[in-house]
């Protein structure tokens, strides 16, 4: 049965939950997300298992810190421009993997990692004590991602995580560093292709 847990007071519950292996879902700044610990194989294949999702998308990991993104990523100056300026916050950064631990199926079978850390009390609360979050939408493969906790439409996930305060409500930006020539953006968030363009212009 899934147990529902209030912020701040459900967070240790929360927290407790994913070291167990279990599967949670709960508020970012942007919207709601599903998460789990990234290293382990069997938590992740119930994240896509929850979704429904192909198991050839990689999924993003969510770090309490720009610090702690920089553990399992590799930033590099362009990242590293991306990061101070807009973590924590909307922005989703593909970057070249440095923690080879992370569960492959986190991977989809690349050697690049999705990481952002997230501008929300709730979730940043959540990862000083798991440190790591798997964290995509908690939405259906396909389907829109939920603005709210009575918008989340998922079956199976062990504990739901409810906060109050208001969310964007539009998914994260993503950028790609990893993986082509120059810095590209392969989703249009809630950061616009401008705000990035003008921060990696001056960093260039």
């Amino acid at each position: 049965m899934t147990e529902i847990l209030d912020c701040p007071e459900g967070v240790v519950r929360c927290a407790s939950i994913v070291k167990e292996g279990g599967v949670v879902v709960f508020p970012t700044d942007t919207v709601y997300g599903i998460g789990c610990d990234p290293y382990s194989d069997s938590s992740v294949a119930r994240i896509f298992e929850i979704k429904g999702r192909q198991e050839d998308k990689p999924l993003p990991v969510l770090a309490a810190s720009t610090e702690d993104a920089e553990k399992i990523v590799k930033l590099g100056s362009a990242g590293r421009a991306l990061a101070d300026k807009f973590w924590p916050g909307a922005l989703t950064i593909v970057a070249p993997l440095a923690d080879h631990k992370i569960s492959d199926r986190v991977l989809a079978g690349g050697r690049s990692l999705a990481v952002r850390v997230p501008a929300n009390k709730c979730a940043l609360d959540l990862l000083s004590m798991c440190k790591y979050l798997v964290g995509t939408s908690a939405n259906p493969s396909g389907r829109p991602a939920p603005k709210s906790a009575q918008e989340v439409a998922l079956e199976g996930y062990d504990a739901l995580l409810v906060d109050k305060s208001a969310l964007i409500g539009m998914e994260s930006t993503i950028i790609d560093i990893a993986t082509a020539g120059a810095p590209r953006i392969i989703r249009q968030g809630a950061i616009s292709a401008g705000e990035i363009e003008e921060v990696l212009g001056q960093s260039s």
